[in-house]
């Protein structure tokens, strides 16, 4: 694999360029921004999906004309290692998951299904196809459970509870078994809650009160606005993955993990009245939770402090830029 200096001193990094690479979950929100970034750089994108979702900023971005698109799900072994031998792939970003809690609770064999199985037949294709040099799977700062010391750090147990959170333990536990017993170059990403536009998800925070706004309402939390949470830009986090995927092929980076975070944690509140704030008129935020939703942790936040250390990786974007650029992307999404 062809490899070029970065920026970074004594950081080389993958020449993307021609390289064949697939991403799971490509019409999803990560996965939308980090594909037109993958384009960008001139990569041979094979994007995996389950679902052609209506309006997705996949479709707004008009990325399909760059990108082979397949239709599997993480389910479907054949598929996946059909789809790894005959696009000859070389890099692996895995996104696809099931990332909503409230979706977990009430449905979580499919959860298990996608998050845990998925990723299971995902690292088994993998395995079995020599070509593929580095590996990249989407974990999350759920993976750690509940904490009393904040913030996370790597070296943290992953001791998942709730359903959604022992999904993302069972899965990046599963992918350090991977990387450890068959040494392949596997890394993982732990994000806090990322945001930006083109989340669809109007059940998560930032959209959800944008989305309220936009329409004339009040915007409402489903907590008492206590929980706290690390807000990361979507735009920041595609930087990391890029940088992880680039290096995985090195020894001491194989079954690494790294928190991808602001490191500057805020309520579920204070982020809703920021959002206000930055919108504009005369609305008030309407708090209608007791305490902290089912399924849901009191307080998370990461350090990230060894991606700053081992790739140089730091947040670029503050989060009153980064919402309102977040803002006007939803104002244009509406009007259309």
């Amino acid at each position: 694999m062809e490899y070029r200096k970065s920026k970074l001193e004594g950081v080389v990094t993958l020449d993307w360029a021609n390289r064949n690479v697939l991403v799971t979950g490509i019409e999803g929100f990560l996965g939308s921004w980090l594909s037109k970034a993958l384009v960008e750089e001139k990569a041979n994108v094979i994007g995996l999906t389950r679902d052609d979702i209506a309006r997705s900023n996949f479709a707004l971005l008009n990325l399909g004309k760059d990108i082979t698109l397949i239709r599997a799900c993480l389910t479907d072994y054949l598929s996946l290692e059909r789809t790894l031998n005959e696009y000859e792939v070389e890099v692996v970003f895995h996104l696809a998951a099931q990332t909503v809690v409230g979706t977990a609770n009430r449905a979580p064999l499919s959860t298990f299904e996608s998050n845990v199985r998925g990723t299971c037949n995902l690292l088994e294709a993998a395995r079995r196809m020599p070509l593929v040099k580095s590996i990249l799977v989407a974990s999350s700062d759920k993976a750690y459970g509940e904490h009393l010391s904040l913030p996370y750090r790597e070296d943290f147990p992953l001791q998942g509870r709730n359903l959604y959170d022992v999904s993302k333990s069972c899965a990046d536990l599963i992918s350090q078994a991977y990387a450890h017993a068959y040494s392949l170059p596997i890394v993982i990403s732990r994000c806090g809650n990322i945001y930006g536009g083109g989340d669809l998800n109007f059940s998560r925070i930032v959209p959800g009160t944008i989305r309220a706004l936009l329409f004339g309402e009040n915007p409402i939390i489903r907590s008492d606005g206590s929980p706290v949470r690390d807000y990361v830009y979507v735009k920041d986090v595609v930087e990391a993955c890029l940088k992880m995927a680039s290096m995985a092929g090195e020894p001491s980076m194989k079954g690494q993990a790294f928190n991808l975070g602001t490191g500057k944690p805020i309520s579920v509140k204070e982020i809703a009245e920021k959002i206000i704030e930055i919108h504009g008129g005369n609305y008030k935020l309407e708090v209608r939770g007791k305490g902290v939703p089912p399924g849901e942790i009191a307080k998370q936040y990461l350090s990230s402090e060894k991606a700053a250390r081992t790739f140089g990786w730091q947040v670029k974007t503050s989060l009153d830029e980064g919402l309102r650029v977040t803002v006007a992307w939803y104002k244009t999404y509406f009007s259309k």
